[in-house]
């Protein structure tokens, strides 16, 4: 089976026998292994080791390798257990591009890894952790200032390579010697820096990804605060330092861009004159090409953004001695974008409305008023010669139910009891009329005549006089205290 994907288009194919595997670092995409004969064109192979490290080879067996193959290689003294990682025409340029020299002395492939050297190399490597642990503890008793970061045990299990960390110079041939009692192994030690201990290591970057130097980076560059200064990033150590304590590599990435776009912007000491104020530099986009002043030095006030074309006129023009009305032109438009993050989008966005409901019933004032009227006229209709009834509908609040409540008197009891009222149909509402029911004087006879039938609920509390019966209502529409409802003076 081919290991190609054809293209839909019919103008070549994929080769997958360019790409390594997922979980090795530093691979380098084969872009001409679908070339025939491309691995049998050059002897030299690159084979990659634990982590980062790298060698390069001569197949001088003539074994047919593939991206991916385990083989037994030279190793000094014994052998090691490495992975192919390239082959073909590229390997020369992988070569020069590592400064490795014509005349280096190149070390050669055996054969492909046997089930035997497997069973060795993995129980070497099984061996690793505890050999570190180990050694910390020793240099630690002999007083070392150095941090051992990782152990590589050779594919036989012969040799062990030590790398460590250590700000200063270390006298360590003491330590070696303790090394190679306790371990029984030929002892290597190679100083590495922090970033390449972070390489080996491993880790997520504060932009969510794997870091730069535990994937693809191979060599690393000096990085100095000015890269920040450049930029325009706050100087933070704690925001500008990576995991390995060290400036950010990432840092180095997008200087050269910022630098070009710099020299389209006037310096920072110059200072624009209008005929009211001076402007000062403050700061600037340098990306968009905006650039803000400020009337004073030292913080933000009146601020003003321009194009760095209009900022070079004013300066041309105060070269000349004459300034400006304003420092902004006519033409230029505001920006319509936020300056605040908190202005883009409500910090209160996600509470409830508590007050929604009180809303609603506000909302028509009036019309509020208008039922009120309406429910009042409804209580105030005569009723067949008897006295009027107070009927208090249910009301939808607490303010409506203070509003709609009246004051109960005796005569309307005695006829609630009796069963006499009877609720009318609503007549027409009329609003502010004190036009007043007209009494006859059959009703104010049957009133008395009620009254006089009951002679002890009037002094129902030991013949003092009921507080309620003399409470006057405040709704001239009510009847009086009697019991009556005032007559309307005939026109």
């Amino acid at each position: 089976m081919e290991n190609k994907f054809i293209l839909k288009n019919g103008s070549g194919s994929l080769c997958c026998k360019g790409c390594g595997k997922q979980d090795n670092k530093l691979n380098t995409y084969d872009w001409l292994a679908d070339i025939p004969g491309n691995a049998e064109l050059e002897d030299m192979v690159e084979i990659q080791f634990k982590n980062t490290r790298k060698g390069y080879y001569k197949n001088s067996n003539r074994l047919k390798l593939e991206k991916g193959d385990t083989v037994a290689v030279e190793a000094s003294p014994g052998h090691d257990i490495g992975v192919v990682t390239l082959t073909g025409r590229l390997v020369p340029l992988q070569m020069r591009k590592a400064n490795i020299k014509p005349d280096a002395e190149i070390r050669r492939i055996y054969r492909k890894a046997k089930p035997v050297d497997l069973e060795k190399y993995r129980e070497a490597k099984s061996r690793e952790h505890d050999t570190m642990i180990r050694s910390r503890q020793i240099a630690l008793q002999l007083g070392l200032q150095m941090k051992i970061g990782d152990v590589e045990y050779q594919g036989d299990g012969n040799k062990a390579i030590f790398y460590y960390i250590a700000d200063e110079r270390v006298d360590f041939r003491q330590l070696i010697k303790v090394l190679a009692e306790v371990f029984r192994v030929r002892i290597e030690m190679k100083q590495i820096g922090a970033r390449q201990e972070a390489g080996r290591i491993g880790g997520i970057g504060p932009c969510g990804r794997e870091l730069c130097c535990a994937t693809w980076m191979t060599n690393f560059v000096s990085v100095s605060t000015s890269a920040a200064r450049y930029q325009d990033i706050s100087l933070n150590p704690q925001k500008l330092a990576g995991q390995c304590a060290k400036l950010k590599c990432c840092l180095n990435y997008e200087v050269d861009a910022y630098v070009e776009c710099q020299k389209r912007l006037p310096s920072k000491e110059i200072t624009l004159e209008t005929a009211d104020s001076t402007y000062y530099y403050f700061k600037a986009d340098i990306l968009r090409g905006a650039i803000t002043y400020s009337t004073d030095k030292n913080f933000l006030a009146n601020e003003v953004t321009i194009s760095p074309k209009r900022a070079f006129e004013i300066i041309n023009m105060n070269k000349q001695g004459e300034k400006p009305v304003k420092l902004a032109a006519d033409n230029d438009a505001e920006d319509p974008r936020s300056k605040d993050l908190l202005e883009q989008e409500s910090v209160t966005r996600f509470d409830k409305n508590k007050s929604g409901k009180n809303k609603k019933k506000k909302k028509n004032p009036e019309k509020q008023r208008n039922a009120n009227a309406q429910e009042m006229q409804n209580n105030t209709k005569p009723n067949g010669g008897n006295a009027t009834e107070t009927k208090n509908s249910a009301p939808h609040s607490k303010k409506q139910k203070n509003k709609v409540e009246r004051p109960k008197n005796k005569n309307n009891e005695q006829q609630g009891e009796a069963g006499v009222n009877k609720q009318l149909p609503a007549g027409p509402v009329k609003q502010n009329t004190k036009k007043l029911p007209a009494v006859t004087a059959q009703t104010k006879e049957g009133a008395k005549a009620e009254n006089t039938n009951h002679p002890a609920s009037a002094n129902n509390n030991g013949g003092k006089p009921n507080r309620n019966n003399n409470r006057r209502p405040k709704n001239k529409g009510n009847a009086d205290e009697g019991g009556n409802a005032p007559q309307q003076p005939q026109m």
